[in-house]
């Protein structure tokens, strides 16, 4: 019963963040898709999650183990380093470690992880630095 009274305070913090997105405008166009698409799009998936949460069907849901609890808890911890990170070492370098690191949480190997984390890095910094004119840092080691 609790996950559908959260699922239910969360649709209506979804709804009121929809009305406040909705309301974004910029006096001078710093972005191609200017800033209302991103909020948009990210509050609208978790209101299609939250009324998937509504509809679902109930299950007996019993405490996660000690390791779920420590990889969470490292996974917690890399988020804040990258958020810290982010500028000094650059879109790219961040984004790497962070999906490597991430990736050996979910039980991938050392290479395979590095390798997906840096085809991801580049990648995404390519997508939203070339084509879609989004300003991403490089790191202070690359300027």
């Amino acid at each position: 019963m609790s996950d559908r009274i959260f699922a239910g305070i969360w649709l209506l913090l979804c709804l009121g963040g929809l009305m406040v997105a909705w309301q974004l405008h910029s006096e001078y166009s710093y972005e191609p898709v200017g800033p209302r698409p991103f909020p948009l799009g990210i509050i609208g998936l978790m209101l299609l999650c939250s009324v998937s949460m509504l509809l679902r069907r109930p299950d007996v849901v019993e405490w996660p183990h000690r390791q779920v609890l420590q990889r969470l808890l490292v996974m917690v911890i890399v988020l804040l380093m990258y958020a810290w990170g982010f500028e000094s070492l650059g879109f790219p370098l961040a984004t790497a470690i962070l999906t490597a690191i991430i990736g050996m949480l979910f039980g991938a190997t050392l290479p395979a992880a590095a390798l997906s984390g840096a085809v991801l890095g580049v990648t995404l910094w390519f997508a939203f630095d070339r084509l879609l004119d989004v300003t991403l840092p490089l790191g202070a080691w690359l300027n």
